[in-house]
């Protein structure tokens, strides 16, 4: 029942995505054995989203290690760390949040695993104009979602356009209203930085899982073909 439970919590955004006839997800394609992406999620994480959103359970130390952060690089992108130890926290009281925003930011470290990698990708650039909501923006992935637009000047600015089926508005694309300082392309490379880098937050541990796998199964390979010798040696003379 408890797998049942937390199965339904997982996909209960995509279900609710359908449901309201939101977009097609997209797949990023992001790969978190490439470095020079994570950096480039990292830089753009720390300067878009840490403000509201914390990673409790990523160390400083270990973002410089898996990444390849020099000390001076690391002190650039976190200014006030005094020294690099702990986990990336933000300053935003949770207080303070909700009565900004109307609920208090969550913390992202698992945000790849419980949502997916395509559904942070499709969200993040499917925002759009709309002028009823207290940011001026919506969200065709996550309606009404409290979270404002922050790569508004990246991406620039996008209008949904509405079509009627079955007497119901529905959103059926987005168009391009303002341009941004990124191209549509540049934006979405970006965004595919960014996601890259949540997934691997999510679980940091999985660049040393994944590179070791392969040394797992050439011993199991070797293994196996040691104990069919072996099992043929011992049972010959049986026959």
């Amino acid at each position: 029942m408890k797998r049942i439970i937390v199965t339904c919590l997982l996909l209960w955004p995509l279900l609710a995505t359908a449901e309201l006839g939101g977009p097609s997800l997209e797949s990023p394609g992001n790969d978190v054995y490439d470095t020079e992406s994570l950096r480039r999620g990292a830089k753009l994480y720390v300067d878009r989203c840490l403000g509201c959103h914390s990673l409790k359970h990523m160390r400083y130390r270990r973002l410089q290690k898996d990444l390849g952060f020099s000390e001076a690089e690391i002190k650039q992108l976190f200014p006030t760390l005094e020294r690099v130890v702990g986990s990336m926290t933000t300053a935003m009281d949770s207080k303070d949040a909700e009565r900004w925003f109307g609920v208090a930011a969550p913390d992202l470290s698992e945000r790849a695993r419980a949502l997916g990698t395509d559904w942070l990708y499709t969200y993040l650039r499917t925002f759009y104009v709309d002028d009823e909501r207290p940011f001026g923006v919506n969200n065709w992935v996550f309606k009404d979602v409290a979270m404002p637009h922050v790569f508004w000047d990246l991406q620039g600015e996008q209008r949904a356009v509405i079509k009627k089926i079955d007497e119901m508005p529905v959103i059926v694309r987005l168009e391009q209203a303002k341009p941004g300082k990124l191209s549509a392309k540049e934006f979405d490379l970006a965004v595919t930085d960014l996601v890259n880098f949540l997934d691997y937050v999510a679980e940091p541990a999985q660049l040393e899982r994944r590179s070791l796998g392969k040394w797992v199964l050439l011993f199991l390979l070797i293994f196996g073909f040691v104990s069919y010798k072996l099992k043929k040696e011992y049972w010959k003379d049986i026959h």
